[in-house]
């Protein structure tokens, strides 16, 4: 069994820079209001929104995390 990543976005942070969207469109997909959704995200208790991935997923996670220039996503690894 692999590694499991934990995405966390920061919608409130985010400034619609839509640079996620440009390298990972199926991860993050742009919103009415010119910001994005985490599609398949959860929203925590603290505003943030979370989406567990697995190894496969995470080059392209990662590459959308490095993208923002307001640094809204934060990848972490999930301990088991």
């Amino acid at each position: 069994m692999g590694k499991k990543y934990k995405v966390v976005f920061d919608r409130e942070v985010c400034i619609g820079a839509l640079a996620c969207n440009a390298v990972a469109p199926e991860v993050w997909k742009t919103a009415d209001d010119g910001k994005v959704d985490l599609i398949g995200g959860t929203k925590r208790d603290d505003g943030k929104w979370e989406l567990v991935i697995d190894e496969e997923q995470l080059g392209k996670n990662k590459e959308a995390a490095d993208s923002c220039p307001v640094y809204a996503i934060v990848i972490e690894e999930v301990e088991e």
